[in-house]
């Protein structure tokens, strides 16, 4: 069944109504009919729900059952990525939301090749948002992924600050630094992991880093592009956390 997330005072019990593309996307491209059911989540319950009436601005459901859902990750972790181009950043935003991401961060860093346009990226901010909705929809979450606003190296440094562990994928780690020891030593609540741009961190940065507390890990003997690094740190940490469980 299709999944499709909904503001909490949308759902008014026994009863959910549902609007904007939502409703376009269930009347007229999945062409669903009344007594159709679906999953319905506003981000803390979920829901199997059953189409009772459609209009062109409006579908109503009915709620049929509450479920006990135990879709996301045992603990928060947030990808903070130097800034990247655009096809780039949305797929990596398409596929950690898929394997459970909490929140993906976009940082200025040194050999970031974009430049930032703050005007631009308000109005991208919009696309990413969809993106990982639909991604979170598609992979059946109970939460949709928080895509955060540009950060600058400063403002992402104190950012760090709310984590309990904070990591950076590096090729010059020793490859004992693997995220598997580190992840063993205790359990974690909130977890930050770094991955550089395409010409990866800087020397500068990885003091920086170190200054701040954060932990080099290796992610293998094989160099990953900058797209690939995160789908690598969120496969492990699923493996570890919830494959073994």
């Amino acid at each position: 069944m299709q999944r499709y997330f909904v503001e909490r005072d949308a759902i008014k019990e026994p009863f959910i109504y549902i609007t904007g593309d939502d409703c376009h996307h269930i009347s007229l491209v999945m062409r669903m009919k009344p007594n159709d059911k679906v999953y319905i989540s506003d981000q803390t319950r979920s829901f199997i729900a059953s189409i009772t009436d459609i209009k062109k601005e409006l579908v109503t459901l009915e709620i049929i059952e509450e479920l006990q859902e135990e879709k996301e990750l045992p603990f928060n972790v947030s990808i903070a990525q130097g800034l990247v181009r655009r096809e780039k950043m949305e797929e990596v935003i398409d596929y950690i939301t898929e394997l459970g991401a909490t929140s993906y961060i976009p940082v200025v860093m040194s050999r970031s090749i974009v430049k930032v346009n703050l005007e631009q990226m308000e109005k991208k901010s919009t696309r990413y948002a969809k993106i990982a909705k639909e991604a979170a929809e598609q992979s059946h979450r109970l939460k949709i992924m928080d895509v955060k606003n540009v950060m600058t190296w400063k403002n992402f440094l104190n950012h760090a600050k709310d984590y309990d562990l904070c990591l950076y994928a590096y090729e010059a780690s020793p490859k004992d630094d693997s995220l598997k020891q580190i992840l063993r030593t205790k359990k974690y609540t909130n977890i930050l992991v770094v991955v550089g741009p395409e010409g990866g961190i800087s020397d500068k940065e990885v003091e920086d880093l170190k200054k701040n507390n954060f932990l080099p890990i290796s992610l293998g003997p094989r160099i990953l592009r900058t797209q690939v690094a995160p789908l690598y740190v969120m496969s492990a940490l699923s493996y570890e956390w919830e494959a073994k469980e």
